[in-house]
Formats: C-alpha cells, sequence, structure tokens
C-alpha cells in the first residue's frame, strides 16, 4: 500500500487544525457494481467487435490499400520485412513516427499483406477504444448504464467505425489519447481515496501543504499513453499539454475539496514536478524509445548527418550523435508538413478546415467504384463508396451539447464535463493556429470518443438523479431511449457508404444529405 508522508510531525496543541473532511462513501471513488459493470462491458465490446472485423477486408482496390492506406500499409510491410525500418521513395522521407506503421505491421505479420493484415491492428484499436469509453463513462458517471449508453454511441459513430476499418494512423491516436485520458480519470479518484484515508485519520492539518500522495501509478501510465500518442503521430503533444494542466487543476481541487490551507501552494509543492516528470518527460522517453529500430540501423533515412550533412562541433554538439540526427531528420519533417499550405498551391478535393469538424460538415471520400463491373444492387447502374462521414444524430448535436457542457462546467462546476471538454479541446482547438495547411476530416478521429462523452453526460442529466420523482425518471429514460434508437437507425442508414455495399445510384444520391458531402 502507497504511504501518505507529511512534511512535519504533529503539531503542538496551539497550532491551528483544519476540521477534517467529512468521510466519503467508497462509491463517492468508484462504482460498486463490479460484475455488472464488466458484464455489460464484455457484451458491449462484443458488439463492437462484430461491427469492426465483419468484410474487414472489404473492400481493397483490386487487392491492393485504398486513399491513404497507399502511404501506410507498405510502410508497414517495410517495417516488417525491412529491420523495423520504413522509408519513403516517394518523398524520401517518413512523415509520420513509427508506432502506428509498427501497430500495422503486427497484423501483417499474423495474416499476411492483405486486407485482413493491414486492418486487423485498426479494428481491434477502435474495439478496444469502446471499451474504455464505456469504463471511462462509467467511472466518470459512476453509472453502468451510461458507460453502456456510451460505448452504443461509440459503436454507432461513422468516424470510428471507418477508421477502425482501415489501415491508417488516426485510430491509433484516438486510442492512446483516450487511454490517457482515462488514465488520468482513475488518478484522480485514487488522489481523493488517498486524501479520504489521511482525513479520517486528521492528518491534513499537519501541513499548510497538505499530504504527500506517493507514488501514482495512474498519471505514469497516462505518460505511457501520451508518448505513444506523440509516437503515432505529432499532434499527440497538444493532448500532453492539455491534459497536464487538466492533471494539476485536478491535484488543487482535491487539496481544496479536503481543506488544505494552502492548496495551490501544495499542490506546486507536491504534485508539479511529479506531474513534468510523468506526463511530459515519460512521454519524451517513450517518443524516443518508439525510433528504437532507427536508431539501431545503419540505412535509416537521415541515421547518420553529423559529420556530413551537419558539423560535428557548435553549441550541441554534447548531444549524442543519434538523438542530433533524428532532430534534423524530425526537421526535414516539419518542413514538409509546412510546405503543405493552400497558399503553396496545395489543394485537395476533399480537404476541410476545423470549424467544419463538429459537425462533420465535409467528410472524406476514401473510396468510390462504379461501372459495369459493379453488381448487385438490384439496378443497371450500382455504386460502391466509402465515406468517412459523423453519424449525424451524434455529430449534429456537437453544438449544442457543447454549450451545455460548458454551462455545466462554468456555472456547475461539474468536473465531468470540464475534463470532457478539455480533452476535446486538445484534439480541436490547435489546428485553428495553423489555417493556411492542407487538413482533412480525418483529423476529427481524436474528436470522436470526447463527443460520445459529452453526449453521454447531457444523456444523464435527461436521465435525471436517482432521487428524482418516478415520472421525472420514467420520461427521461424514454427520451433517452428514443435518441439511441434514432442513432441506431441513422448508422443503419448509413452503413451501405461506410462500408462500401453495392448501392444503386439513386441510392447514393440519397446518402449525401449535404452539398457539402458532395
Amino acid at each position: 500500500m502507497t504511504q501518505l508522508t507529511d512534511e512535519r510531525p504533529a503539531p503542538a496543541a496551539s497550532s491551528p487544525i483544519v476540521s477534517p473532511a467529512p468521510l466519503i462513501p467508497s462509491s463517492e471513488f468508484r462504482p460498486t457494481d463490479t460484475l455488472r459493470g464488466w458484464l455489460v462491458t464484455a457484451v458491449v465490446t462484443v458488439i463492437a467487435a462484430i461491427t469492426r472485423f465483419t468484410l474487414l477486408s472489404y473492400p481493397t482496390d483490386a487487392g491492393t490499400p485504398v486513399f491513404d492506406e497507399k502511404h501506410y500499409v507498405p510502410q508497414g510491410w517495410q517495417v516488417l520485412t525491412g529491420g523495423w525500418i520504413e522509408d519513403n521513395p516517394a518523398y524520401g522521407l517518413v512523415v509520420h513516427p513509427p508506432i502506428g506503421k509498427q501497430m500495422i505491421a503486427v497484423g501483417e505479420a499474423i495474416f499476411g499483406y492483405n486486407g485482413w493484415g493491414w486492418r486487423f491492428s485498426s479494428a481491434l484499436a477502435g474495439t478496444i477504444l469502446v471499451l474504455l469509453v464505456v469504463r471511462i463513462v462509467r467511472r466518470m458517471t459512476r453509472s453502468t448504464m451510461l458507460g453502456a449508453i456510451a460505448g452504443i454511441l461509440l459503436i454507432a459513430d461513422g468516424v470510428t467505425f471507418v477508421s477502425s476499418r482501415l489501415g491508417m494512423l488516426d485510430i491509433f491516436l484516438a486510442l492512446f489519447a483516450t487511454a490517457a485520458f482515462g488514465c488520468l480519470i482513475v488518478d484522480r479518484d485514487q488522489v481523493r481515496e488517498r486524501m479520504a484515508k489521511v482525513a479520517a485519520e486528521d492528518r491534513i492539518g499537519l501541513t499548510d501543504y497538505g499530504p504527500r500522495l506517493g507514488v501514482r501509478w495512474w498519471r505514469f501510465g497516462a505518460g505511457l499513453m501520451l508518448g505513444l500518442a506523440c509516437g503515432t503521430k505529432w499532434s499527440g503533444v497538444y493532448f500532453i499539454v492539455f491534459f497536464g494542466l487538466a492533471s494539476i487543476f485536478f491535484d488543487v481541487a482535491a487539496r481544496r475539496a479536503y481543506a488544505v490551507r494552502r492548496p495551490w501552494a501544495g499542490t506546486a509543492l507536491r504534485d508539479l514536478g511529479p506531474a513534468l516528470y510523468a506526463l511530459v518527460f515519460i512521454p519524451i522517453g517513450v517518443y524516443l524509445a518508439t525510433y528504437w529500430a532507427w536508431f539501431a540501423s545503419e540505412a535509416g533515412v537521415d541515421r547518420h548527418v553529423v559529420g556530413t550533412k551537419i558539423g560535428t562541433g557548435g553549441p550541441f554538439s554534447f548531444v549524442p550523435d543519434a538523438l542530433r540526427s533524428l532532430w534534423y531528420y524530425s526537421g526535414n519533417v516539419l518542413a514538409f508538413h509546412e510546405g503543405l499550405t493552400n497558399s503553396a498551391g496545395n489543394r485537395h478535393p476533399w480537404e476541410s478546415k476545423p470549424w467544419t469538424w463538429p459537425m462533420g460538415l465535409r467528410p472524406m471520400l476514401y473510396y468510390f467504384a462504379d461501372g459495369d463491373k459493379i453488381k448487385g444492387c438490384g439496378s443497371g447502374n450500382c455504386v460502391k463508396a466509402v465515406m468517412l462521414v459523423g453519424t449525424p444524430a451524434i455529430w449534429w448535436l456537437a453544438f449544442p451539447v457543447l454549450g451545455w457542457a460548458l454551462w455545466r462546467a462554468f456555472v456547475r462546476r461539474d468536473w465531468r464535463y470540464a475534463v470532457v471538454l478539455t480533452a476535446y479541446g486538445a484534439a480541436f482547438l490547435p489546428w485553428f493556429a495553423t489555417l493556411d495547411r492542407q487538413m482533412y476530416y480525418f483529423y476529427a478521429v481524436a474528436l470522436a470518443p470526447f463527443l460520445v462523452m459529452a453526449v453521454a453526460l447531457v444523456l444523464g442529466d435527461v436521465l435525471g438523479k436517482s432521487d428524482n420523482a418516478t415520472e421525472r425518471r420514467t420520461t427521461g429514460l424514454l427520451a433517452v431511449c428514443i435518441y439511441l434508437g434514432l442513432v441506431i437507425a441513422n448508422f443503419v442508414w448509413l452503413w451501405p457508404i461506410l462500408t462500401a455495399m453495392p448501392i444503386s445510384a439513386t441510392t447514393w444520391s440519397e446518402q449525401l444529405w449535404l452539398p457539402s458531402w458532395r
């Protein structure tokens, strides 16, 4: 058991002692229906797996990858067959860190270079993502029902569904960011459990700064997950910043809740250093470790630039050559991304800007086929398509949901809404700083879990509290059931254009609800 230590021994009788906080039941820290919780989680996760893995190898472009799979799937195969390093001959460098390609390579190692192989890890990640959302929402709300509702919503979300069935990187980023978020939620509860123990022992007031909280393994786990997120895409850095701030505010709130005399100073003294270690230095270490094969290689792109492309001297000569080479290589990658701007003439017919993402106003067409060879729709003119589109019954409610969340967070001081908004902001707000560059709706994949969490919290408010009148609770339950039915029906309607089922050209046109979807 982690020991809670104080700065000094018990004070003299004349010293001021803060009255201990009242004892808090265990249900305040975690749900108590453990067996039921896991059974419900298992059922929802199995449903998610069925939807993600069914017909996983379909479609392909005549047995080859589709859309941006053409970048990452061959690189995954290079990782598997070429010493765990990859290159990109079309551009002369690889523009994303290795983890996503290594994840794809695991599936290819099991099933070979085919649709199942290069999509297996994505489908597994998408399934685990549903499991995590169920457990996280259950933990935040202390309600297994709301956890299950969140899982159902994510199952029926077109963005995560399609992303779970293609060999691309964004589903891995969403998985690791959500896992880090979940670790911080458990860490928050664990901190309050430890504070409650100290309060029960009448030791809160032994120091102005509150107790030391011991080793916080869940926060350490969050650091590991954030490192893997950065090792998938650099946009994982945004989550480090936002989650780091959330963790600090969690600690301040915990010390204030237990009447620590100087909660801000206590957090700065007790928690800030360990937080920097767990949520900054650990992710940096994990990120560097993801390049292990590149460090060990002789043929990696820019692996040995010190002494050739850059000098051996200078103010940074004390830095190991391998790290200097990685810095140089990363600079080239950054220059590549910075050059993909609209002002430089780089445009794509399906690109979108971040203000369109919350409602999914500009989806992406990943795959399209028509002509005489497309059969099976019962019409003479058949179409097959895969479109990355958010289920409107979920995504079109984004602004009302976010507005309600802001009110709950800032007026009612509901920490659950506040932390979900923080995570949503990490996936969304930083993109407004670089509006000139090419952007695509698949950048919004990391938004989806946190949007679903926010919707689930709102549905919890619709359900009402346990002490509400029976009629109020029954009416709320009816409204939630009707809404879930609408979401599922909407998902079923979109199924053909999420999975490339043959449909008539007329049906295809009917699926495109907005002009911006065309």
